[in-house]
């Protein structure tokens, strides 16, 4: 072997050699990175099953331990003597909240919003002792989760707690809490002090859980559960995603994103990170009415977010635990008044700056919320009574023509033949033109006023002020009025009659068989499947929707259609209906100038007629 060959083997030794140590501390690295993925991927599979990993974690300790003597869980002692530590209660107070911290986890262990009861005058917790779990998981040379540990209280006052969960290898892990005075919000700053020799530098990421189990705080599950979701945004949106609504829902976010709101119908546990999430699941479930705990609702948000570079990094955390106030969350920012449902564009911007700041204005003046809405269905009513008086016009002078629509009845009483049904149409149109009378009058104006109808329907069910505010027989305007129950669950009705609700059907039957009767077209039979809609179904469906909702919905549509039978009479008593039909007959026979609309309404009948002659001749 020459000297060029043995070189060529030593280099070829000396390259293995090295890649095969660069390849085994590589393998090192790799290994530790998968150890800390496999946990994770552990975590997320298991999810609420790990809330039990304590004891299971005890148990296998006891069943594998040394006589005299307790296996150890984990490699820290540190965090071995402090997974051993029975948690205790930090309580931070303000004239807002009662918030309880558990120092097993540093966690939120319940939240009392002091100015509010529930339905039955218990206190009102947004989350019962324990019905709640807050816990960050991260892979500091073993994978831990916080709320298996007990951290130590290093600082507290009256509305701060400091807790700590130190490192037999140093550093440690801080939660810090601050509950601002007066108000609904929490201050949170995670710290991860002195971690530099503990978290391997290639763990770039760690795992925030928040699981809240709320409970029923209302009288009616039906209308609680409608208006109960899970929201999240992303910054610089207009408005945030919701799931949920009364039905089990889950969605995975890979995008960053700023908050997420668990919403019960008048209050929610907002989490926001100023740094945003990089990414989360997210999860509501609802339990069924007949839940012997009374519970409303589990939500989850299983959270990653990057790990703060540095030995000493912070992550920023904010709470917000109170009242679905639009003025309230307003203030705060960050787009919270959005999850309030106030409908669309149109109907929100409606509700956002006429309904609210009408709302605001009587209250300050008046303490009746009864008294509040008459107020404000009477000022609507005398807004849109513009359009409105055109469409009652309108149909009060068709009223007038109805002998004159009897003699074209009678002129072309073929319904089933089509040529003649054209000719009754011009008749008709001809009649209206004459009369001075415009056929979509009657409807245009009413289809204006609908955005207004829903804006209502929006606003009255998602408006605090309302809640648990008494008028007449009604104790809660924000749930229904029951004058009957059932005992148990009736189909379509449900286990209560609403007074509101019937008194407001009655009315709709009442002024829809008013109109109803007074049109031209009353005896058509053609028109019989509108006169049965109009009159009877409308008025039953409004019933079955509105029986559950909030009394103060059926009590307005109430005010609202007496308001309209009594606007309708007086036009129709301000209408001369001799008058008109004086009109009609010194124009018989005497070319009237078309409108636009008029002369297209025409010449396609003129199309239609050569159509069907064609037709005929092929025949």
């Amino acid at each position: 072997m020459d000297k060029n060959s043995v070189i060529g083997f030593i280099l070829i030794a000396a390259i293995f050699v090295g890649f095969s140590l660069f390849q085994s501390r590589q393998a090192r690295k790799q290994a530790e990175l998968q150890a800390q993925l496999d946990s994770i991927s552990r975590v997320e599979s298991m999810g609420r099953q790990l809330a039990e990993a304590e004891g299971a974690a005890a148990a296998l300790a006891d069943s594998v331990a040394v006589p005299g003597a307790q296996a150890a869980i984990y490699k820290d002692s540190s965090l071995e003597a402090a997974s051993r530590v029975a948690g205790s209660i930090v309580t931070l107070e303000n004239s807002k909240l009662v918030l309880q911290i558990n120092t097993k986890g540093a966690q939120p262990h319940a939240v009392q919003v002091k100015d509010y009861k529930n339905y039955d005058s218990t206190d009102l917790y947004l989350f019962r002792p324990g019905a709640a779990e807050y816990s960050v998981s991260v892979y500091a040379g073993e994978y831990i989760r916080t709320k298996d540990f007990n951290f130590e209280v290093a600082a507290q006052t009256d509305s701060s707690v400091v807790l700590r969960l130190p490192f037999a290898g140093g550093g440690c892990i801080e939660q810090s809490y601050v509950l601002h005075a007066d108000s609904y919000q929490v201050d949170n700053l995670l710290s991860f002090k002195g971690m530099q020799a503990v978290i391997p530098r290639n763990v770039s990421v760690f795992d925030l859980d928040f699981d809240v189990t709320m409970p029923r705080m209302e009288k009616g599950y039906k209308n609680e559960t409608q208006y109960s979701k899970l929201n999240y945004y992303f910054e610089g949106d207009k408005k945030p995603v919701e799931i949920g609504r009364g039905r089990n829902a889950s969605r995975r976010v890979d995008s960053k994103l700023s908050w997420m709101a668990f919403q019960q119908q008048f209050f929610s546990a907002i989490l926001r990170a100023p740094q945003q999430f990089a990414s989360g699941e997210l999860a509501v479930s609802f339990f069924p009415q007949d839940d012997p705990e009374r519970n409303l609702m589990t939500c989850s948000a299983k959270m990653r977010l990057d790990l703060p570079a540095g030995a000493d990094g912070s992550v920023p955390f904010e709470f917000y635990f109170g009242p679905n106030h639009f003025k309230t969350l307003k203030g705060i920012g960050h787009k919270y008044e959005k999850i309030i449902p106030l409908g669309g564009w149109l109907v929100g911007w409606f509700t956002r700056y006429a309904i609210i700041p009408m709302f605001d204005f009587f209250h300050r003046f008046i303490s009746s919320f009864g008294l509040i809405i008459l107020l404000m269905t009477l000022v609507i009513k005398l807004v849109v009574f513009p359009l409105t008086y055109k469409s009652y016009a309108s149909s009060a002078k068709m009223s007038a023509l109805k002998p004159e629509m009897d003699k074209i009845a009678a002129k072309y009483p073929h319904t089933d033949n089509q040529q003649e049904m054209m000719k009754k149409q011009q008749a008709t149109m001809d009649l209206y033109k004459r009369a001075g009378v415009s056929p979509m009058g009657g409807c245009l104006p009413t289809l204006l006023t609908f955005p207004i109808l829903w804006a209502m329907f929006r606003f009255f069910p998602a408006s605090i002020e309302l809640r648990q505010q008494p008028f007449l027989w009604c104790k809660d305007l924000s749930a229904y009025d029951a004058i009957v129950d059932f005992g148990g669950r009736v189909p379509l009705i449900g286990d209560h009659i609403s007074l509101f609700a019937l008194l407001m059907a009655v009315t709709m039957w009442l002024f829809s068989k008013m109109t109803m009767s007074s049109q031209p077209t009353a005896n058509d039979p053609n028109a019989a499947s509108m006169r049965f809609m109009s009159v009877w179904m409308m008025p039953i469906m409004m019933f079955f929707i509105c029986n559950n909702l909030s009394a103060a919905l059926s009590y307005y549509y109430l005010l609202s259609q007496l308001i309209a039978i009594v606007q309708t009479w007086a036009i129709r008593k301000s209408i001369n209906k001799d008058a008109i039909l004086e009109k009609v007959r010194a124009s018989e026979g005497k070319p009237m100038k078309k409108s636009k609309w008029q002369q297209r309404l025409e010449e396609a009948q003129r199309l239609q007629e050569q159509q069907m002659r064609q037709q005929q001749k092929r025949r």
